[in-house]
């Protein structure tokens, strides 16, 4: 059964940002746990972590340092949707959040998205609006099995590279 949701928390920017990291919409797990990437088998820390060669952050306040450190904005692309439990597949109604309102308070000049589903939602919703193309990155989900710890870095690697010195 599908219930309408709201994206419950804020995204992680600050003036400094150079790179905007969206997934599509948190998952029931993420929900829970109030932050971005909640499930434990997700591998969007790790990943980070390894790409950026520091050590993974744990818990909310580390992990908001860890990004803004690291001149990395982070949201989703949908504000809210009907969705059934964690499946993006089953986004309908979906309001994208205003994420021209972070470009224009930061440094953001490249966008990328976390996988296909949020790639498609931005694609959809806000592609038109923003007029800047995001780039897709293979998705850190416990879901995306095919993609090795090794093969997802190498394919971040682009992370490392754009967000530049702070």
């Amino acid at each position: 059964m599908q219930e309408r949701v709201h994206h419950p928390f804020s995204p992680i920017f600050d003036a400094h940002s150079k790179v905007l990291i969206l997934g599509s919409f948190p998952s029931v797990k993420s929900r829970e746990n109030a932050f971005y990437y909640g499930h434990p088998q997700n591998r969007f820390w790790k990943v980070l972590a390894q790409v950026l060669e520091q050590k993974m952050p744990v818990g909310i306040a580390e992990k908001e340092r860890f990004l803004l450190k690291n001149r990395i904005a982070l949201w989703d692309v949908i504000a809210s949707c009907e969705i059934e439990g964690s499946a993006d597949s089953s986004i309908r109604r979906a309001v994208p959040n205003p994420v021209e309102n972070l470009l224009a308070q930061s440094e953001i000049s490249q966008i990328f998205v976390n996988g296909a589903a949020a790639a498609r939602l931005y694609d959809k919703y806000l592609l038109p609006r923003l007029g800047l193309p995001a780039v897709r990155l293979p998705s850190t989900s416990p879901a995306n099995a095919a993609w090795s710890l090794p093969r997802l870095c190498a394919a971040w690697e682009i992370i490392r590279e754009n967000c530049g010195e702070k």
